[in-house]
């Protein structure tokens, strides 16, 4: 009968929030908000770094990848998200939830990959500024942003597999707002000591190395920076950097708490807030955090609402 049952199912029940209902509500209507906020913050920084010329430099062409990697992340949960806070189903098809799953591990790596390019880039544009558009040739720019998506999927295929394909004994009632690894781990109804070790190998691969390798470069800038006798410049260069590594503590702050760790250390409130923190609100960040603090992006702003307004004028 139970696999009878299981050839049947075709679908999860995202539980969400709803052990509180009256957050529903607010919790849409915030998210919503963020979603829209972010997809025109990140929308923004894409279009601008094709259209001003003065933004075709690696830097604006990493940038423009990362907001691309939320743009995709924001479109694989936030929708479903919304549409379970409002139905009362709350159901995602079993097809459905493996792409979800295989899209937000996919893009989760590739974020950690890039904030990891960003570092040598602005090691790179600090440490050897004369040598810099030498080292950060286009063509390894390109080769580097490739590498990043291919691998980054290529593993989330395995991951996938690894976990979709584990017994689930009739349990389909996800306590999450989106199907993840760690939760889908829970469901099984055998022994997941080798996914468990899958996923931790996974997490140092794209989390502790990636990050190792960003404080390594950070550690030459500041090395670098202090021996700049002007004090406007050591702010400058700073400041050059500030951004990205504001991003950097921020998203593998959360990713780290909630993948290094085994999937029943946590209760799943505390999964939910922080999942909730590296899929919504990080990618609100990033284009905030590169936008004010970027004297660059907002002059490419102004340029381009000038040319605008002119346009109009004549």
């Amino acid at each position: 009968m139970e696999r009878a049952n299981n050839t049947m199912f075709s679908g999860f029940i995202l539980l969400g929030f709803s052990d509180r209902p009256h957050l529903e509500t607010a919790l849409f209507v915030v998210i919503l908000t963020v979603y829209f906020l972010s997809f025109l913050g990140n929308a923004t920084i894409i279009f601008l770094s094709i259209m001003d010329p003065h933004l075709h430099t690696p830097m604006y062409f990493f940038l423009s990848n990362l907001s691309f990697m939320d743009l995709c992340l924001n479109t694989c949960t936030i929708p479903q998200t919304l549409v379970n806070f409002k139905g009362k189903d709350k159901i995602i098809t079993y097809g459905g939830c493996v792409t979800q799953l295989f899209i937000a591990s996919g893009l989760g790596g590739v974020e950690c990959v890039l904030l990891s390019v960003m570092a040598y880039d602005r090691y790179v544009a600090v440490c050897r500024p004369l040598h810099y558009m030498v080292i950060m040739y286009p063509q390894l720019c390109l080769q580097l942003v490739v590498t990043a998506w291919l691998t980054s999927f290529g593993i989330s295929v395995v991951q996938t597999a690894l976990t979709m394909t584990l017994p689930l004994c009739g349990k389909h009632r996800v306590d999450h707002f989106f199907c993840e690894v760690p939760v889908i781990l829970k469901l099984a109804c055998t022994n997941t000591s080798i996914n468990e070790a899958e996923l931790f190998v996974v997490g140092a691969l794209f989390l502790v190395v990636p990050l190792s390798f960003i404080l390594l470069s950070y550690g030459h800038i500041t090395h670098a920076v202090l021996k700049i006798k002007s004090a406007q410049g050591r702010w400058k260069a700073f400041g050059t950097c500030g951004s990205h590594l504001l991003v950097v503590i921020i998203f593998f702050g959360t990713l780290i708490s909630m993948y290094l760790q085994p999937p029943s250390s946590y209760s799943q409130d505390m999964n939910k807030s922080i999942a909730l923190f590296y899929t919504f609100v990080t990618p609100l960040l990033n284009p905030l955090i590169y936008t004010l603090r970027n004297k660059e992006v907002k002059g490419a702003l102004r340029r381009l609402v000038g040319r605008t307004i002119d346009s109009r004028k004549s």
